[in-house]
């Protein structure tokens, strides 16, 4: 659909009602389209939620078109309300020694989705923008967050996760490592099928790696998710300064 960009709103979440939008739109993606599930999920109500949800902040895309409907989602989870929650979501994951050494802000980035109609234009480059903001107000200076291959067979994901490791490896400095190891070097580079390799790779990844981010030591296989987890790092004082000014590009 030819989306209007003059109906697409990004602002955070401002109360329960916009939470259970939120959580709604996130059951219709991870549990009802890929396969999803959670000790939490409310399968009655149709709601995707876990306990990390009431210490996030919830940026959310709203479309006027449709009554303002949340049709876009990001989990912002900064190191002060991870101090609060006693962990990141994601170190259940990943251990976050090498983040935490740095002694810089940090901001965790997760359940990002789209509803189907807004994917491919221009509803993600809206987020983007609003994370931006938030990015500036809190001076964040990482970010850092899973991001997923549908399903948990690494065999079948061999060529992205294989090009993963051996050209955007994070520096050792901010190279964190998946608790569950597995291996993501799984075909000599001069094996890997690049084409195939970028097809296979999610637009959400992708677009993280032209902003110039890199990934941790490892995947992390989820199987109540029923996927294949990676962790995603941008370092705010190496991001592609000409690629990060299209996603702050329009924002304030």
């Amino acid at each position: 659909m030819a989306l209007d960009d003059r109906e697409l709103t990004v602002r955070l979440a401002r109360d329960a009602e916009d939470i259970a939008a939120a959580q709604r739109l996130r059951y219709e993606v991870f549990v009802e389209e890929l396969g999803g599930g959670g000790t939490l999920v409310d399968h009655e109500n149709r709601l995707e939620c876990d306990r990390f949800d009431p210490f996030f902040d919830h940026l959310i895309l709203t479309d006027g078109r449709r009554d303002n409907a949340v049709v876009g989602v990001y989990r912002l989870l900064r190191d002060d309300q991870a101090a609060e929650a006693g962990q990141f979501y994601s170190e259940d994951e990943y251990d976050l020694a090498p983040l935490r050494a740095t002694g810089r802000r940090l901001l965790e980035l997760g359940r990002s989705c789209l509803h189907p109609d807004y994917r491919g234009g221009s509803g993600v480059m809206r987020l983007w923008q609003g994370l931006a903001g938030y990015v500036a107000e809190h001076k964040i200076e990482i970010l850092f967050g899973t991001a997923s291959f549908h399903g948990t067979d690494v065999q079948a994901l061999a060529h992205p996760l294989s090009l993963l490791r051996a050209r955007h490896l994070a520096p050792e400095d901010l190279r964190v490592r998946s608790r569950a190891y597995q291996p993501m070097d799984l075909l000599p580079e001069a094996e890997i099928d690049r084409r195939r390799a970028m097809l296979e790779t999610p637009a959400l990844i992708k677009g993280y790696l032209r902003l110039g981010g890199v990934v941790g030591d490892g995947a992390f296989v989820d199987h109540a998710f029923n996927t294949t987890d990676v962790c995603l790092l941008m370092d705010t004082a190496r991001l592609n300064a000409q690629v990060a000014g299209l996603y702050t590009r329009g924002r304030g």
